[in-house]
Order: C-alpha cells, then structure tokens, then sequence
C-alpha cells in the first residue's frame, strides 16, 4: 500500500511538473536550442545575467553586482533546472514568443531575454 501512495504522489508531481503557464503563440524551446545555452549568457531587461556554461555550470548575476552560483540541468519537459550552491532549487521555462525569448519560473512570471 506504502509503495502505491508513493508512485501515485510521484506520478501526480510529475505531472503538475510538466504544466507551465504558457500563452497563445509561446513555443517552447526545441532540445537543440536548449543544448546550445551551454556557453551562453542571457540579458534580462532588469541587467540580471543567467550565465549556462558547458558541463552545467550556472550563475546568475544581479544588476547590483551580486552573484548566485550553482549547476542546471534539462528536465524532461523542457524546462532548465537550476540547484543553487545554497540548497534553493527553481525550474524555468524558457519559449519563443513571436521574436521574443521568454523565461517562465514555476509561478508564471514572465521574463523576456534581451535580443543579442
């Protein structure tokens, strides 16, 4: 009975997991595009910077200066989770909408990527 309680406890996260708030038009991003943010850095429009290096190194740099560290790593629903160094752990989307690049955190809060 305790093993039927747990698989259906993981298979119910796992499915609330894979539902992001998406929008009409909002296309998430294909496994090359997220395969290809190892050594990428991206500019949000408050000037904080996620920066994904090969091997799964993360930071992400506030506009005070200030940094966060830790490692990511691609879910199977697409979405790119972070595990920072001080134990916090979060998971984003990110889609294209229209020219857009958009990140979507797990509350639905939207935060488009500056262009390049």
């Amino acid at each position: 009975m305790t093993r039927f309680l747990i698989l259906m406890l993981l298979a119910a996260n796992s499915a609330t997991a894979a539902e992001w708030p998406t929008k009409s038009g909002d296309v998430p991003l294909s496994s090359q595009e997220l395969d290809a943010l190892a050594g990428r850095t991206l500019t949000f429009y408050d000037d904080g910077q996620s920066k994904y290096s090969a091997g799964g190194a993360y930071s992400y740099t506030y506009s005070s200066g200030d940094s966060a560290f830790g490692t990511y790593s691609i879910a199977e629903d697409g979405s790119v989770c972070i595990a920072f160094r001080n134990g916090a752990r979060r998971c984003d989307l990110y889609v294209r909408s229209g020219e857009r690049l958009i990140l979507i955190d797990e509350k639905g809060d939207r935060y488009p990527v500056r262009p390049e």
